[in-house]
């Protein structure tokens, strides 16, 4: 399984499509064997959904994120979990003891990039 934070730095990013990049984490049997940091190519509409796809993520965690890039990611059998924040070891820790719940949150305004957790 690979998991995808969106990320800035060691932290969450607040919004999926602006981040710098995904710590990518690799698990086997509920431990993580591999983590690698992926740059973000840059956000285009439906092209990040296509992008983390081909990099075998089964699931994406995010502060937030817009509608289409969550309708991609269903349709593409790809969980999303938004409303996350926080170190991105932690966050992963979380997710693995099933301790981490999407809050379903969806971006809508652009204006307010980096303000998209609630």
């Amino acid at each position: 399984m690979k998991i995808a934070i969106a990320s800035e730095g060691m932290y969450v990013s607040a919004h999926f499509g602006h981040c710098e990049g995904f710590t990518v984490y690799e698990v086997e049997e509920s431990k993580v064997v591999n983590k690698d940091l992926i740059q973000n190519p840059g956000h285009r509409p439906g092209f990040l959904p296509d992008f983390l796809r081909g990099l075998g993520i089964n699931v994406v965690i995010a502060g937030g994120m817009g509608e289409t890039a969550q309708q991609l990611f269903a349709q593409n059998n790809i969980d999303v979990i938004v409303g996350v924040g926080g170190y991105c070891d932690d966050v992963i820790k979380q997710y693995l003891n099933g301790e981490l719940k999407s809050t379903g949150s969806i971006c809508r305004e652009h204006k307010h990039e980096g303000h998209c957790h609630e």
